[in-house]
């Protein structure tokens, strides 16, 4: 088994389950410390290689998921692996797209999801969920 993420680690949300994710933007560097096991790239187009296993799930900038029912599994499958694996989602700046995914996780987690955006914002970046149809697509998520 990997060893998860440390609460201290840049970037590092603690669910309320005690399960740890990471979020970042692509467009910034690497952070120093661990590496992912495991990252789900939230990009409209290809991403870059990376030496770690990672998936692509479409997703433009400022928008939502372009395939609904792959994003439900993906994010269901992160979420699993979270338990044991240091899982990272990114897109170009950490923000709008991964926070809406981080936020879909805490419904997956348990928290309501009318109350998901605001756990996010207070425990990942308060600028998490950029747009008011991501905030709607987190209240509609469902576990």
């Amino acid at each position: 088994m990997i060893e998860t993420w440390q609460t201290t680690d840049p970037g590092v949300l603690r669910l309320p389950s005690g399960r740890l994710v990471r979020g970042r933007g692509l467009r910034h560097p690497l952070p120093a410390g661990p590496t992912p096991s495991y990252a789900v790239h939230l990009l409209g187009k290809q991403p870059p290689e990376v030496p770690w296993e990672a998936r692509w799930l479409l997703w433009p900038d400022f928008r939502l998921p372009r395939h609904r029912a792959q994003a439900q599994h993906v994010l269901r499958d992160a979420w699993e692996r979270a338990a044991g694996e240091r899982v990272e989602f990114a897109c170009g700046g950490g923000r709008g797209r991964t926070g809406t995914a981080l936020a879909c996780l805490a419904v997956l987690d348990g928290v309501p999801a009318d109350k998901a955006v605001e756990f996010v914002r207070r425990n990942y970046d308060r600028h998490a969920v950029e747009t008011p149809w991501q905030k709607r697509y987190v209240r509609r998520f469902t576990a």
